[in-house]
């Protein structure tokens, strides 16, 4: 199971990568091998705000939709275009080219909520 250590997670299997004010986010690589197959992503548009834990769109498997939770509150400045038409990628390369959006996060305090690598194996074990 590939849990990087430099990620932070939520306990709904999202990651958090934070550069400066952004945080990249995606779903874990456990997350997808639960899933299987995933055939389509709904990503909120660029400029919408998100709420910590709140949902902010949809990843739809083969076997399942689940809903996708925003791991800190803040504004989306970037979507991963590509898995319009490559859901696939997210299976492939969920730490990569699978990242779904980017949050300019609004409160700092909230990253101290997240589940470091080693929390987030205990969770899972």
């Amino acid at each position: 199971m590939n849990i990087p250590a430099d990620l932070r997670y939520t306990p709904e299997h999202e990651w958090v990568l934070i550069a400066g004010e952004v945080a990249t986010i995606g779903i874990t690589d456990y997350a997808q091998g639960e899933l299987g197959d995933i055939v389509f992503v709904e990503l909120p548009a660029v400029n919408a705000t998100t709420a910590q834990m709140k949902s902010f769109g949809t990843i739809e498997a083969v076997k399942t939709v689940s809903e996708l939770f925003a791991p800190l509150s803040g504004t989306i400045t970037d979507v991963n275009a590509k898995l319009a038409d490559r859901a696939e990628l997210i299976n492939q390369d969920p730490y990569g080219e699978g990242w779904l959006i980017k949050i300019k996060f609004s409160n700092p305090g909230e990253i101290s909520q997240l589940l470091n690598a080693a929390d987030y194996q205990k969770q899972i074990a």
